[in-house]
């Protein structure tokens, strides 16, 4: 894939892998992926409330709007309540066609990246030991207890074997603390599911172990490295050099309960 030599290469990047990643989460987890067009929903039933997992991205918007009936009659027959398109804000029409729709803007993650050779890695802190280990059951739980979901909401991750994955721990004083993934594809890799639990917040954990993680890329012979970011996990991903290319906004439909 290389170095993009634009914006929208760059944001071409960061969505590239996100229906790959996406699919394999639902096939893996006993769910399916409808194909239809240039779009792909991935559905999961074994989270039917989190809408994150039931995501759905596509090519062109006018497609995506054209199948929103197939995708929603999907979801419904697969028992799922809540599902989400994901929508770079610079496609206003497309976002104004889902909220005609019945759809509501749930979240503006922002589209993150940078050339691994650009990593500013931290001092290494001796008080955080960091390790790999590919424990996805330990990743699902971590994520669970960081961002209050209830237990089992993240088995798609638990669950899924995914090649060409790298899982990474940090520990304060012998307790596993954080957790982040990094998923290779082409020459590029995704960084995903960081989760610190709230007592560790603020000491460094997250930069340190998201450091260690990228530099392991970089030493595959990786290129490059794309996240979608959370309001919280922003400022750590700008600190180790990441740029902003804009917010993906998730547009939500849930079904009321």
């Amino acid at each position: 894939m290389g170095v993009p030599e634009h914006e929208a290469g760059w944001l071409q990047l960061i969505r590239g892998g996100m229906p790959t990643l996406w699919g394999r989460l639902a096939d893996g987890s006993g769910g399916s992926v409808l194909k239809d067009d240039g779009i792909l929903a991935s559905i999961v039933p074994s989270s039917p409330d989190r809408s994150v997992f039931n995501s759905v991205f596509y090519k062109q918007g006018e497609r995506l709007i054209a199948a929103l009936d197939r995708i929603a009659a999907a979801y419904e027959e697969a028992g799922v309540r809540a599902w989400t398109v994901w929508v770079p804000e610079t496609e206003r029409d497309t976002a104004a066609a889902l909220e005609e729709a019945g759809h509501v803007l749930d979240a503006e993650p922002r589209a993150m990246a940078m050339i691994l050779s650009e990593l500013k890695a931290p001092e290494p802190d001796p008080a955080i030991e960091i390790r790999a280990e590919l424990d996805m059951p330990e990743v699902a739980r971590l994520n669970e207890i960081a961002y209050g979901w209830a237990p089992g909401e993240f088995g798609a991750v638990a669950d899924t074997p995914i090649p060409d994955t790298y899982a990474y721990f940090a520990s304060l004083e012998g307790e596993t603390v954080a957790t982040a993934v990094v998923w290779d594809h082409g020459d590029n890799s995704d960084l995903n599911w960081v989760a610190t639990l709230p007592e560790a917040r603020g000491m460094g954990v997250s930069k340190q172990l998201t450091a260690r993680a990228l530099a392991d890329a970089r030493e595959r012979g990786q290129v490059t490295t794309t996240l979608v970011a959370t309001k919280l996990g922003r400022p750590v991903y700008d600190r180790v050099g990441y740029r902003d290319f804009g917010a993906m906004q998730m547009w939500e439909r849930r079904k009321p309960a």
